[in-house]
Protein backbone atom coordinates (compact mmCIF):
# COMPACT_ATOMS: atom_id res chain seq x y z
CA UNK A 1 0.00 0.00 0.00
CA UNK A 2 0.73 3.51 -0.73
CA UNK A 3 1.66 5.66 2.48
CA UNK A 4 -1.64 8.05 1.72
CA UNK A 5 -3.71 4.95 0.74
CA UNK A 6 -2.12 3.44 3.97
CA UNK A 7 -2.92 6.48 6.13
CA UNK A 8 -6.71 6.84 4.66
CA UNK A 9 -7.22 2.93 5.85
CA UNK A 10 -6.12 3.50 9.26
CA UNK A 11 -8.33 6.12 9.53
CA UNK A 12 -5.87 9.27 8.65
CA UNK A 13 -6.58 10.84 5.59
CA UNK A 14 -3.79 12.53 4.45
CA UNK A 15 -0.30 12.80 6.03
CA UNK A 16 0.81 15.42 4.35
CA UNK A 17 -1.72 18.09 6.25
CA UNK A 18 1.14 17.53 9.03
CA UNK A 19 4.19 19.95 8.95
CA UNK A 20 7.56 17.35 9.04
CA UNK A 21 10.51 18.97 10.54
CA UNK A 22 12.88 20.68 8.14
CA UNK A 23 14.75 18.52 5.74
CA UNK A 24 11.82 15.74 5.76
CA UNK A 25 12.14 13.51 2.71
CA UNK A 26 9.34 13.61 0.29
CA UNK A 27 5.98 11.86 2.22
CA UNK A 28 6.34 8.91 0.70
CA UNK A 29 10.29 7.81 1.09
CA UNK A 30 9.73 9.63 4.84
CA UNK A 31 7.46 6.97 6.24
CA UNK A 32 9.07 4.39 4.17
CA UNK A 33 12.59 5.58 6.35
CA UNK A 34 11.26 6.94 9.39
CA UNK A 35 11.68 4.44 11.88
CA UNK A 36 9.48 6.42 14.08
CA UNK A 37 12.50 6.46 16.86
CA UNK A 38 11.91 9.77 18.13
CA UNK A 39 15.46 10.95 18.52
CA UNK A 40 14.67 14.38 16.34
CA UNK A 41 12.03 15.69 18.95
CA UNK A 42 14.48 14.37 22.02
CA UNK A 43 17.19 16.83 20.21
CA UNK A 44 15.35 19.70 19.23
CA UNK A 45 16.23 22.57 21.69
CA UNK A 46 12.66 24.42 20.66
CA UNK A 47 10.83 20.98 21.81
CA UNK A 48 8.69 21.94 19.05
CA UNK A 49 9.09 18.19 17.35
CA UNK A 50 6.22 15.80 18.36
CA UNK A 51 4.28 13.01 16.90
CA UNK A 52 1.29 12.36 15.14
CA UNK A 53 -1.56 9.99 15.64
CA UNK A 54 0.93 7.14 13.53
CA UNK A 55 4.06 8.38 15.74
CA UNK A 56 5.82 9.62 12.81
CA UNK A 57 7.15 13.24 13.49
CA UNK A 58 5.39 16.67 13.01
CA UNK A 59 6.18 20.35 13.49
CA UNK A 60 4.01 22.24 16.36
CA UNK A 61 4.43 25.91 16.22
CA UNK A 62 1.72 26.64 18.97
CA UNK A 63 4.21 27.28 21.88
CA UNK A 64 7.56 28.97 19.65
CA UNK A 65 9.20 29.02 15.99
CA UNK A 66 12.13 26.99 14.23
CA UNK A 67 15.26 28.68 14.66
CA UNK A 68 16.52 25.59 11.78
CA UNK A 69 19.21 24.42 14.02
CA UNK A 70 19.77 21.05 11.95
CA UNK A 71 19.34 19.39 15.34
CA UNK A 72 16.80 17.28 14.13
CA UNK A 73 18.78 15.92 11.14
CA UNK A 74 21.93 15.47 12.94
CA UNK A 75 20.16 13.27 15.42
CA UNK A 76 18.11 11.12 12.46
CA UNK A 77 20.37 8.00 11.85
CA UNK A 78 17.61 6.43 9.24
CA UNK A 79 18.16 9.30 7.53
CA UNK A 80 14.61 10.90 6.91
CA UNK A 81 15.30 14.15 8.20
CA UNK A 82 18.26 15.93 5.67
CA UNK A 83 20.51 18.87 6.80
CA UNK A 84 19.18 21.94 5.18
CA UNK A 85 18.46 25.66 5.97
CA UNK A 86 14.97 25.93 4.01
CA UNK A 87 11.90 24.96 4.26
CA UNK A 88 9.02 24.34 1.96
CA UNK A 89 6.39 26.14 4.13
CA UNK A 90 5.00 29.86 4.48
CA UNK A 91 3.27 31.76 7.23
CA UNK A 92 -0.25 32.52 6.21
CA UNK A 93 -3.03 34.62 8.11
CA UNK A 94 -6.23 34.20 7.90
CA UNK A 95 -9.60 36.56 7.68
CA UNK A 96 -10.15 36.50 11.89
CA UNK A 97 -6.76 38.57 11.83
CA UNK A 98 -7.28 41.33 14.70
CA UNK A 99 -6.18 43.74 12.13
CA UNK A 100 -8.33 42.82 9.10
CA UNK A 101 -11.20 43.57 12.09
CA UNK A 102 -9.89 47.36 12.69
CA UNK A 103 -8.36 46.32 16.04
CA UNK A 104 -4.75 47.64 16.22
CA UNK A 105 -2.27 44.22 16.62
CA UNK A 106 1.13 44.02 15.21
CA UNK A 107 2.05 40.81 17.55
CA UNK A 108 2.95 38.86 14.42
CA UNK A 109 5.34 41.47 12.31
CA UNK A 110 6.88 42.70 15.74
CA UNK A 111 7.99 38.51 16.00
CA UNK A 112 9.59 38.17 12.85
CA UNK A 113 13.04 38.32 12.85
CA UNK A 114 13.36 38.25 9.14
CA UNK A 115 10.91 41.31 8.58
CA UNK A 116 8.46 39.08 5.79
CA UNK A 117 5.40 40.73 7.57
CA UNK A 118 3.89 44.69 6.71
CA UNK A 119 1.01 46.08 6.79
CA UNK A 120 -0.64 48.22 4.44
CA UNK A 121 -3.22 50.48 5.25
CA UNK A 122 -6.78 49.71 4.03
CA UNK A 123 -10.16 52.47 4.38
CA UNK A 124 -11.96 51.83 7.57
CA UNK A 125 -9.82 52.07 10.05
CA UNK A 126 -8.35 48.40 8.67
CA UNK A 127 -4.41 47.05 7.98
CA UNK A 128 -3.95 44.05 6.01
CA UNK A 129 -1.19 41.95 6.81
CA UNK A 130 1.32 41.15 3.63
CA UNK A 131 3.32 38.09 3.94
CA UNK A 132 6.79 38.07 1.68
CA UNK A 133 6.87 34.89 0.63
CA UNK A 134 10.40 35.66 -0.47
CA UNK A 135 11.50 36.36 2.72
CA UNK A 136 9.50 34.06 5.06
CA UNK A 137 11.05 31.23 6.00
CA UNK A 138 8.12 29.38 7.35
CA UNK A 139 9.54 29.56 10.60
CA UNK A 140 6.58 29.81 13.05
CA UNK A 141 7.91 32.53 15.14
CA UNK A 142 4.50 34.87 13.87
CA UNK A 143 1.87 31.63 14.99
CA UNK A 144 2.25 32.06 18.86
CA UNK A 145 2.07 35.12 19.83
CA UNK A 146 -1.20 35.91 17.62
CA UNK A 147 -3.76 36.70 19.60
CA UNK A 148 -6.89 35.49 17.11
CA UNK A 149 -4.52 32.18 16.32
CA UNK A 150 -4.81 34.18 12.71
CA UNK A 151 -1.24 32.41 11.71
CA UNK A 152 -0.65 28.97 10.32
CA UNK A 153 2.71 27.90 8.23
CA UNK A 154 1.32 26.05 5.58
CA UNK A 155 2.91 25.04 1.82
CA UNK A 156 3.07 27.79 -0.54
CA UNK A 157 0.34 26.32 -3.26
CA UNK A 158 -2.13 27.15 -0.25
CA UNK A 159 -1.12 31.04 -1.11
CA UNK A 160 -3.04 30.75 -4.08
CA UNK A 161 -6.97 29.85 -2.13
CA UNK A 162 -6.15 32.12 0.10
CA UNK A 163 -9.02 35.05 0.45
CA UNK A 164 -8.12 38.18 -1.00
CA UNK A 165 -7.10 39.65 2.32
CA UNK A 166 -4.86 37.62 3.27
CA UNK A 167 -3.28 36.70 -0.42
CA UNK A 168 0.15 37.75 -0.59
CA UNK A 169 -0.94 41.08 -2.50
CA UNK A 170 -3.99 43.36 -1.83
CA UNK A 171 -6.20 43.88 -5.23
CA UNK A 172 -7.18 47.78 -4.09
CA UNK A 173 -6.80 50.90 -3.85
CA UNK A 174 -4.54 51.06 -0.48
CA UNK A 175 -2.29 53.77 1.34
CA UNK A 176 1.15 52.24 2.30
CA UNK A 177 2.31 52.56 5.93
CA UNK A 178 5.86 52.55 4.29
CA UNK A 179 5.74 55.06 1.94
Amino acid sequence: MRPKDASFCGGHFDKSDFLRPPGALDLASFVETCTRCGDCAANCPQAIITADEDGFPMVDLNARGCIFCGECAEACQPAAILPTQTWSYRAVVSDNCLSLQGVTCRSCEDHCDESAIRFRLMTGGRSAPLIDLETCTGCGACVAPCPSDAITVERPASQHTASPSTASEINECTISADA
